[in-house]
């Protein structure tokens, strides 16, 4: 018998959460009513508000919520990598291609919708990017000293951009594998950092973070 765990189930505020971040980025917030976020989940339009008291208060929780797991998910890896900081990077890079690749819809609705947040949860969210942030710029510096603070927060915000693209390089089919393109874009993100220091990007050693991460 397999001691394996089952993946946990999938909670219906879950369910509600995922189809609202798909449907926001197909048609934009406004042009999405209750009653098709239900009918996407199977539950009738009035029993979502059993979960979420409106729409905005959908939008507030995918916003601020992946703002908190990339933070969350950024500090874990830097206490895990221990005092390598190359490793280190390697880890932040790999985790921030997880969400690049596997949650495009919630980088759609951020650009477009962000500005709709109440102002209190508009300052949450940007208040955990910047943390997210410095994360960040530490372990840059600590791999490639030679670059101002200033530099490195601007090369870390380039990379971001870089890997925040994944919802406008064309259709799944159109592109290369997950696995082939989460090392294309890993070899990219170290490439950036690279260049910011003035000198060529160091690649992974083999079995390293890229192949644990695809």
């Amino acid at each position: 018998m397999s001691n394996a765990q089952a993946p946990a189930p999938t909670s219906r505020r879950e369910q509600i959460l995922k189809e609202a971040a798909r449907l926001f980025a197909e048609r934009g917030f406004h042009g999405v009513g209750v009653d098709e976020i239900g009918a996407a989940v199977g539950i009738s339009g009035p029993g979502l508000y059993r979960h979420f008291a409106g729409k905005d208060a959908m939008l507030a929780e995918l916003l601020v919520g992946i703002s908190e797991r990339l933070l969350a998910g950024g500090r874990m890896r830097v206490a895990e990598g221990g005092e390598d900081p190359r490793a280190v990077l390697h880890a932040l890079i790999d985790g921030h291609i997880d969400f690049a690749l596997d949650d495009r819809p919630l980088i759609t609705v951020h650009d477009r919708e962000l500005d709709r947040l109440r102002e209190a949860d508009r300052k949450r969210v940007r208040q955990l990017q910047r943390q997210y942030v410095e994360l960040w710029v530490e372990v840059v510096r600590r791999v490639h000293p030679g670059p101002s603070e200033s530099q490195a927060r601007a090369a870390v915000h380039a990379v971001f951009g870089l890997l925040n693209s994944t919802p406008h390089l064309g259709r799944p089919g159109s592109l290369p594998g997950r696995t082939e393109m989460a090392e294309l874009l890993h070899r990219l993100a170290l490439g950036a950092f690279g260049a910011v220091a003035g000198g060529p990007a160091e690649a992974p050693a083999a079995g390293g973070p890229v192949a644990a991460g695809a």
